[in-house]
């Protein structure tokens, strides 16, 4: 029984999943091939290690460890500050060079995305494998980082093909050979089965990812509902969650945090960095033409420990000017005095269209539409000099705040190039290569 296949077709779609090997690092050692073949690191301004090359992997060196730690395991790492900036640049590239290749590219994260190349053979006039290949060899030559590419029937397997063999791996595995990928994937491996869900599998008797699609399709869906039934028929081979090339417009929630370097028990600091929290959030909240009904206020002790509360809104609303007596008393009542705090964290939910305003009936109409107006000029004048121009009066307290060896820039925010600052910026990269 375990050696028939479950598919005899091959490849009734073809499916592409394209992860970037450790792309912080590896986008940092190809602007600067000084760092090629050593031990590096970002995450320097954050005290924790963000992403870790390969190299730095070898020393046992992962992701969220601390840099003290980091040190002592490798004395010779590099530690550098996260460049979110240059990392967005080489993302949109790397997604605009597959979509040479198809125009079905659904950008999962920053660094991975999922392709559907079915029918693309005609048009490139090869095999699904080279294409994938092809995509691969594009990205290593023209960016200067490598991928793992994943090819087969659906996005779950095409995830796990991409995993099998990293850094720079191909693997593909049509439909002939989908059993055998499964009896070789524990459950711990697939994608979207957390925890609890591998946990309840192992009472039922269930270890590797065959024994789950070899349960009946009405067993799955009773025990774990919509999701199970669809990654039971994805890992199947029958692709039921399409790629989405379709930018994100909606979201459930907005969070804004931002960790503290060093941790602090200043009173005015933390409720500083709160309130920049606010404003970013709120800000991207009116981006998107969206209005909070709930606000939640987190603090992150220096242990890890969070300490929060949420509050339900009188009314849907996106300005952070009529919010703010409301985080001033949820901050009141659960900062602790005497206590280190890392970082801060504000959350809007149940998030709804500002289009489908409702007026009130006994609301301020005057003060409310005063409040909107300026917020349109504060929004105005950010989008023309730089995010955060304008602010709440509570922000300035955080440009006197005393430096620190963890307050770190990335080499991009040093060294602006002519007519640049660090506000009005153009969108290429800076290599480091002497000539």
């Amino acid at each position: 029984m375990k050696n028939e296949p479950l598919l005899i077709t091959s490849f009734p779609r073809a499916i592409l999943h394209i992860d970037a090997d450790a792309f912080f690092t590896s986008v940092e050692q190809a602007i600067d091939p000084s760092l090629r073949g050593k031990p590096v690191v970002t995450g320097e301004e954050r005290g924790v290690i963000a992403c870790a090359s390969y190299e730095a992997k070898s020393r046992g060196i992962r992701r969220g460890i601390p840099l003290f730690k980091a040190r002592a395991l490798c004395p010779e790492l590099i530690i550098l500050p996260d460049d979110y900036e240059t990392y967005g640049l080489y993302s949109r590239r790397m997604f605009n060079m597959m979509r040479k290749f198809t125009p079905v590219v659904e950008e999962y994260s920053v660094d991975e995305a999922f392709l559907d190349i079915t029918g693309m053979r005609r048009v490139f006039r090869t095999s699904y494998d080279e294409i994938a290949l092809q995509i691969q060899e594009a990205i290593h030559k023209e960016l200067g980082i490598t991928v793992s590419v994943g090819l087969s029937l659906s996005k779950c397997l095409a995830k796990l093909c991409s995993k099998f063999r990293k850094p720079t791996g191909f693997t593909a595995v049509p439909g002939q050979y989908v059993h055998i990928l499964l009896q070789k994937t524990p459950l711990e491996k697939l994608w979207g089965f957390g925890p609890n869900t591998i946990e309840l599998l192992h009472k039922r008797g269930l270890e590797t990812a065959y024994d789950y699609v070899m349960q009946p399709e009405g067993w799955a869906s009773q025990l774990l509902k919509k999701p199970g039934r669809e990654i039971w028929n994805e890992l199947r081979g029958n692709s039921v969650m399409p790629v989405t090339p379709e930018q994100k417009t909606g979201y459930a929630t907005i969070l804004k945090s931002k960790t503290f370097t060093p941790p602090t028990d200043n009173r005015a600091f933390v409720y500083a960095k709160l309130i920049r929290n606010t404003e970013a959030a709120f800000a991207k909240a009116r981006r998107h033409q969206l209005r909070p009904r709930t606000l939640g206020v987190v603090l992150r002790r220096h242990n890890f420990l969070h300490d929060g509360l949420e509050a339900r809104l009188n009314r849907p609303t996106a300005s952070t000017l009529e919010v703010l007596p409301l985080i001033e008393r949820l901050f009141d009542r659960i900062f602790v005095t005497g206590t280190l705090y890392r970082s801060s964290m504000v959350v809007l939910g149940f998030l709804e269209s500002d289009r489908s305003e409702q007026f009130e009936l006994f609301e301020d109409r005057l003060k409310i539409e005063g409040l909107r107006r300026i917020t349109q000029a504060v929004d105005s004048l950010n989008k023309l000099f730089g995010r955060h121009t304008v602010g709440c009066g509570t922000s300035l307290y955080l440009r006197g705040k005393p430096e620190n060896s963890r307050d770190a820039v990335p080499n991009r925010h040093r060294n602006v190039l002519k007519g640049e600052n660090l506000k009005q910026r153009v969108e290429i990269p800076k290599w480091e290569i002497a000539v």
